[in-house]
């Protein structure tokens, strides 16, 4: 399979499933588009790349911590130092058994991460020679239900929240050093949120998918 067939073909299965298309300009992807799953008003957006230069699919989907939900960690962070590392112990490891590729964002303590849980990121690569419209269609499903499972732990452990946005430190380092070094800074993410460098673990290299 080559590119043009794949994005035909992923155009044509979302055309399928009515789940709505927006494009994205990339210079590194031959397609970049948003999409949100389960289709309709409560779906998650995802994003689909076909990087240039690799043979499959990347799809991401990225979430984004409530401000009263992190002021609440900050507190168990204060008086329960035990049993918030516990629960992020427990948040990785879940993730890990869910068997998607995974990057959660901390919060920064001048060189170290602590926490608060900031925002996290789950992805999958499909390659060519696997792309059918089950997996395609499962790889999201299964993104999908290991968001939702950190989700929920989060508000049954921290509440529900205020519900606007809080703040991703590791965003802010990242547009600085960029602005730092004269390249552009990043477009702040839309508002349901996804990380477009199809990460995995703290120290994964976005490269290695582009």
């Amino acid at each position: 399979m080559e590119a043009q067939d794949a994005m035909d073909t992923i155009r044509n299965w979302l055309s399928e499933e009515k789940m709505e298309m927006r494009v994205q300009e990339d210079a590194r992807a031959h397609l970049h588009l948003l999409t949100k799953y389960p289709s309709g008003q409560n779906g998650h957006v995802f994003a689909i790349i076909l990087p240039k230069g690799r043979d499959l699919v990347a799809i991401s989907s990225m979430t984004r911590v409530d401000a009263g939900q992190q002021d609440t960690m900050k507190e168990m962070m204060d008086e329960e130092k035990d049993q918030w590392k516990a629960w992020v112990h427990d948040c990785r490891t879940n993730l890990i058994h869910t068997g998607v590729d995974w990057v959660i964002h901390l919060g920064h303590d001048g060189k170290k991460k602590p926490g608060p849980l900031q925002a996290f990121n789950v992805s999958e690569p499909i390659w060519y020679d696997g792309l059918t419209k089950n997996e395609f269609m499962q790889a999201m499903r299964r993104l999908w239900l290991a968001k939702l499972s950190v989700i929920h732990e989060i508000k049954y452990t921290f509440g529900r929240g205020i519900g606007k946005n809080g703040p991703v430190d590791d965003w802010k380092q990242r547009a600085n050093a960029s602005s730092s070094t004269g390249g552009p800074s990043q477009e702040k993410p839309k508002k349901i949120e996804m990380d477009e460098t199809m990460s995995f673990g703290s120290d994964f290299d976005p490269s290695e998918w582009l």
